[in-house]
């Protein structure tokens, strides 16, 4: 069963402005989906928020979250506090975000198969050794 195609602009064959396109470099990072999908129930500080995600270096959660606010994904708090106090919230896109990263892990659940041969394939290649284009099995 195909969804119906939706009816967009025409942006040409992958323009390079074509919103889309930009949108699907939200997931070309590995974390920004992860960090969007942590901050679902709330504000974070940083230090809860990369324990939750577990993984992710502060320096690369720093810069992403950076790079989140700059696309207004998110947004910082900053308390004057002492300590210093600093929490991350999901802005309304970055709560829109939400309903493709839940279609995305269902699909990936229904297809729980095909993700596990993609990590198969990809651990061929480490085997191999570095070179990518060493012939697999």
């Amino acid at each position: 069963m195909n969804p119906a195609p939706i009816e967009f602009d025409d942006f040409g064959e992958f323009a390079a402005d074509c919103p889309a396109r930009s949108a699907l470099d939200l997931f070309a990072s590995r974390w920004t989906p992860v960090i969007v999908y942590t901050l679902r129930d709330g504000p974070m500080r940083p230090g809860r928020l990369q324990a939750a995600i577990g993984g992710i270096s502060h320096k690369v959660l720093t810069q992403r979250l950076r790079r989140m606010q700059r696309t207004g994904l998110v947004t910082r708090h900053r308390y004057s506090e002492a300590p210093p106090r600093v929490e991350y919230e999901l802005t309304q896109a970055g709560r829109e975000l939400l309903a493709p990263i839940y279609a995305l892990g269902r699909w990936a659940y229904q297809h729980a198969d095909i993700i596990s041969a993609l990590d198969d394939s990809n651990t061929g290649w480490h085997q191999a050794g570095t070179n990518r284009n060493a012939k697999l099995g």
